[in-house]
């Protein structure tokens, strides 16, 4: 077709009004239009090949469709990434468009892009951290909706989303457990967040609901890297009555386990099993054997921070009556099994 195809030559074409063909392709709440028009018109403008002009929507719902990801360090952070690519693909799907600012953790740096992010007029932001802790959203965003991603605050007017902590450090033992192992080392970390402290309470859950007494000796507490997991391990593998399966805290920790053991001559998963936990794939399928691990839910959290940010930005809107409560969630970490646990040798 040699020209644009409007909106008048899809109400003409299916024989209705321009309201009508509005009514229809907006999705307008409360609009009475029968189903039978509604497929009319639909097949019209695909017929015509029709694209609606994003831009006159834009001004009369007074959106610009960009949401911002403001983050610490995901942009720079591999296996952080795939909350980026959850939160892009999720907002394409809609017509929404991510822009991505990064501070590497310079206050300033944050400052100056909030001042970027405010004069390109954007709908809402998606405060987002590399891993899982509480934050303070800064006051110059209180004029703009704000969802926090991999993080929580003490300001309950902001959705957020994190991992269970709790139920994927739970899910790691209890793959031990399966397997019959009863000596458990954990090999966990030294910061003080939320992860170090619900990744310990899953540890301790799951020994509990196996009846296996909780020996303080057999947690080791560690820098987060493999350094740390390496001498953790050295740690623990020295023992008398050593651990027969190691649950390391992320899986830098578990590549130094698995460096302590090939040191001590042990074989994995032969003589020791170790179970890790973020599924960095970089590690966990490059590690042999390949590092059973729990994953974390970063495309899947992307996703559902996006998802719930249009949800406000609609439930603000004039036409829209319904109101709802900030909702503060935690999501599901699952188990991906690989090659690194088995049954614990016998004596």
């Amino acid at each position: 077709m040699g020209r644009n195809v409007s909106i008048r030559d899809v109400a003409s074409a299916a024989g209705v009004s321009v309201t009508t063909v509005s009514h229809v392709l907006n999705n307008t709440t409360g609009a009475r239009v029968s189903e039978a028009t509604r497929e009319r018109v639909t097949a019209a403008a695909a017929r015509l090949g029709y694209a609606p002009n994003k831009l006159a929507q834009g001004l009369r719902l007074q959106r610009t469709q960009i949401l911002a990801l403001l983050s610490d360090h995901i942009a720079t952070t591999p296996h952080a990434g795939r909350i980026i690519l959850g939160a892009q693909e999720t907002a394409s799907a809609q017509g929404w468009v991510v822009l991505l600012l990064n501070s590497g953790g310079d206050p300033d740096l944050e400052d100056r892009e909030i001042s970027a992010l405010l004069q390109h007029q954007v709908d809402g932001v998606l405060y987002a951290t590399m891993y899982h802790r509480k934050v303070s959203v800064p006051d110059r965003l209180s004029g703009l909706p704000v969802v926090l991603l991999d993080a929580s605050s003490a300001d309950a007017r902001h959705p957020s989303v994190v991992p269970d902590e709790v139920g994927g450090g739970r899910a790691a033992v209890q793959a031990l457990v399966t397997a019959g192992h009863r000596r458990i080392g954990f090999a966990t970390n030294v910061d003080d967040i939320p992860a170090t402290h619900g990744r310990m309470v899953g540890y301790q859950q799951a020994l509990t609901e196996a009846g296996i007494p909780f020996t303080p000796e057999f947690v080791v507490v560690e820098q987060s890297d493999a350094q740390g997991g390496y001498r953790a391990a050295l740690q623990l593998l020295h023992m008398p009555n050593r651990p027969t399966a190691l649950f390391c805290f992320n899986d830098r920790m578990a590549m130094g386990a698995y460096r302590a053991a090939h040191q001590l001559g042990l074989r994995i998963p032969e003589d020791l099993s170790v179970v890790g936990f973020d599924n960095q794939e970089l590690i966990a399928d490059g590690l042999f054997p390949g590092l059973t691990t729990v994953a974390l839910p970063h495309y899947e959290m992307g996703g559902w921070a996006v998802n719930t940010m249009i949800g406000l930005l609609d439930e603000a809107h004039p036409a829209s009556h319904r109101r709802r409560r900030p909702t503060q969630i935690t999501m599901e970490c699952n188990l991906i099994q690989r090659d690194s646990v088995a049954a614990p040798a016998t004596a």
